[in-house]
């Protein structure tokens, strides 16, 4: 983890060398790729820039003399300032060749975040109403969410996944309501469940159906969609620690003591008959209107069982709570907010995440409708047709809140048109490399290969390879910073992109010397190593042989 260990390294030693200078820094202190046109450094630095700009000082100058400081570190071959005021760092190969290395003795660890923080994370992803099959863009939430949790994990980090579901209130009669029309041929009631998935579901049902009520065909058809939900996420790759029934939460009596709470904090007040939330008085709250709790019927609304259930996520140790809505709920981001500031939770403690839509094309021709419901399309449809793999990597490809266009034909190409398959590809590429070394004799099947010699790996299509590999660790920070897995989708398509001119420049089974040829197998080992672990953190599975 050469960057990873490097950052610590470099940020002591700059915080040694501005307490000399009288000079103050961040708190936080990142490490970035250099631009392009500086072909001769590894890393970039800005950290003088903002003590410049605390201090009043040149940042150029300040440059210069951090730079001299930062050179003293062990790992560093170079440390040069550049306007306006950045360090550029060349790596030492010696340095670069040994992470290459410790990649391969240990490919499960690569990225471990030892010293980071302990903090119980929660993540609730797709959630979604058991009143219909799950469609694209629960398929996005999942690969967001479970994808978060896979790197968190990776990190080091206590992060849980959970999926809520909605199965109180009047969904469950309405539902039956809704099934019965559509059992009996009735007009199904106007703000009913149209889907004819309802259709396919009655015909299924048990020969007790005849005589069941509203309440029974509802908890039948919410059931068996339950069921699905669960069946399409094993299918899909992602995995949850709880599903939460909503129905627990109210057997549970945490609803009216949540409503108890938030009257002894002075939340709550009543007007016209109703119980409201005073949003507007609570400390943190960006809502920009009080919200009814309980209507003058004495019903519920959604909101507070909702709010009963995010203070449960903390009363059951969390820490940081992370929701993940889909582009319908936008407006829904501030309310639950100001409901974390009304239970006195901190607001970094909670975040938001509102991914947007997905639109489905054949090549340049839009896609609408369901073949089979003549509605929307869900997501087994998808998955049956281009697989969980292609599904889940055009998902991670965006940040959550920028529309997709999912071309179905792209993703069930066999070439590097396809991301999935391009990154893919190179894994089963480096696969079949291994096997004619072991055929050759140049390295047999299995065998341990020896810390390179850095002479070995200097071209520059070889330390290319070098640097990306050493900036895994530093992406996941980056996909856990930006609460999104895209960076990590991104590097794995760089990396498979330098892939390709260092197979073509740099001969590995055939290379003039043995040591050489081990050399550069132990380097694609490592790129290998890391497709392997990034796609396993994306849900991507990752071929032997294509």
């Amino acid at each position: 983890m050469i960057v990873a260990a490097l950052r610590k390294k470099l940020a002591y030693q700059a915080r040694e060398w501005a307490k000399t200078q009288g000079l103050e820094l961040p708190a936080a202190l990142l490490v970035a790729p250099p631009p392009p046109h500086v072909k001769d450094a590894d890393l970039s630095l800005p950290w003088p820039l903002a003590a410049a700009k605390m201090a009043k000082k040149n940042p150029l100058e300040l440059a210069k003399a951090m730079a001299e400081a930062l050179a003293k570190v062990p790992e560093i071959e170079s440390a040069v300032a550049a306007p306006p005021g950045f360090v550029n760092i060349k790596v030492k190969q010696t340095a670069l060749c040994g992470n290459l290395k410790a990649i391969t003795l240990a490919p499960g660890n690569y990225g471990l975040d030892q010293d980071g923080p302990k903090t119980k994370v929660l993540v609730e992803f797709v959630s979604a109403n058991p009143t219909g099959p799950l469609h694209m863009a629960s398929g996005r939430g999942a690969t967001l969410g479970d994808s978060l949790v896979r790197i968190m994990k990776r990190l080091g980090r206590a992060a849980s996944a959970e999926y809520y579901v909605n199965d109180g209130g009047d969904r469950v009669v309405l539902l039956g309501q809704s099934i019965m029309a559509r059992y009996k041929g009735t007009p199904v009631p106007e703000k009913g469940y149209q889907g004819e998935y309802l259709v396919d579901l009655a015909a299924l049902a048990p020969k007790e159906k005849e005589s069941w009520t509203e309440q029974q065909w509802g908890r039948y058809a919410m059931d068996a969609l339950l069921a699905s939900h669960k069946d399409d996420m094993k299918v899909f790759d992602a995995s949850f620690d709880r599903w939460y029934l909503e129905s627990e939460l109210f057997a549970s009596g945490k609803v009216p003591a949540t409503l108890e709470f938030l009257k002894s904090r002075g939340m709550v007040f009543e007007k016209d008959n109703a119980v409201w939330l005073g949003t507007l008085n609570a400390e943190g709250s960006t809502d920009d209107k009080d919200r009814v709790l309980v209507k003058s019927t004495g019903k519920p609304t959604y909101f507070l069982p909702d709010i009963a259930y995010h203070k449960d996520k903390y009363d059951r140790g969390f820490e940081r709570v992370i929701d993940i809505f889909g582009a319908d709920h936008h407006g829904y981001v501030p309310r639950m907010k100001a409901a974390i500031a009304a239970l006195g939770k901190p607001a970094e403690s909670y975040h938001a995440i509102v991914h947007q839509l997905i639109h489905l094309f054949r090549g340049q021709e839009a896609v609408k409708m369901s073949k089979r419901a003549g509605t929307f399309i869900s997501l087994r449809e998808i998955l049956d047709e281009v697989g969980k793999d292609a599904c889940r990597f055009f998902f991670a490809l965006r940040t959550p809140d920028s529309h997709l266009n999912f071309d179905l034909e792209l993703a069930k190409k066999q070439s590097s048109e396809n991301p999935v398959f391009y990154v893919q590809y190179v894994h089963a590429r480096i696969n079949s490399i291994f096997k004619k070394a072991a055929e050759a004799g140049v390295h047999p099947a299995g065998a341990d290969l020896p810390m390179p010699n850095a002479r070995w790996l200097t071209a520059p299509e070889e330390r290319a390879l070098l640097d990306k590999l050493a900036w895994f660790p530093e992406v996941l920070l980056d996909a856990e910073r930006l609460l999104s897995p895209h960076p990590l989708a991104n590097y794995l398509m760089e990396l498979a992109g330098l892939f390709h001119p260092f197979y073509e420049k740099c001969p590995v089974v055939s290379a003039e010397d043995p040591e050489q040829a081990r050399a550069r197998l132990l380097l694609i080992a490592g790129v290998r190593d890391v497709i392997r672990e990034g796609l396993s953190l994306l849900g991507v599975s990752a071929p032997e042989s294509m």
